[in-house]
């Protein structure tokens, strides 16, 4: 006759066995786990040059200098945001930020956070950390979040061309 344990010890005994599998597993295993490694700008003439022109974009997002800001966006700019979607309307995107952003928010980049890195023959990829902070929200907690921004060189000056926003 089968008692109401019966199940249970069946239990027990599958449990057992895939500890000992477990165990035996990670013996095959390497027993380090692979850092990313550290960043290390490629190229630090690029670097210098991607981050100078975050510092004078950013400089005029938070100062609501919108003719600086449409200088350094291309005509074709994509907008990729992760709550908004995607803008491909350069005047479009002007306004928005006049509306939502001029006098509200002001970001501040995650100090050493950005990474660049060289596309042949076009420009360059940005990728780094900031955070935001909304002044109609002064209690509100800014949590860093990252963005990437592809740069492209054309006579001499540097437009973003897309710019991915996450939150």
């Amino acid at each position: 006759m089968k008692s109401f344990l019966t199940p249970f010890k069946e239990l027990f005994i599958f449990k057992i066995l895939m500890a000992i599998a477990v165990f035996f597993y990670s013996l095959m295993t390497p027993a380090h786990i692979e850092e990313t490694p550290k960043y290390k700008a490629l190229n630090i003439d690029l670097y210098t040059d991607i981050v100078k022109m975050d510092s004078i974009y950013f400089a005029a997002y938070n100062t609501c200098d919108i003719k600086t800001q449409a200088s350094i966006y291309a005509d074709d700019i994509e907008f990729f945001h992760d709550k908004g979607g995607l803008l491909t309307d350069k005047k479009e995107l002007l306004e928005s930020l006049r509306e939502n952003i001029c006098n509200k928010v002001t970001r501040t980049l995650i100090k050493g956070s950005i990474e660049v890195y060289p596309i042949k023959d076009y420009g360059a990829i940005q990728i780094g950390y900031h955070t935001f902070y909304n002044k109609l929200e002064p209690k509100a907690e800014s949590t860093p979040s990252k963005f990437i921004v592809v740069w492209k060189k054309e006579n001499n000056n540097w437009k973003m061309t897309k710019v991915i926003s996450l939150h």
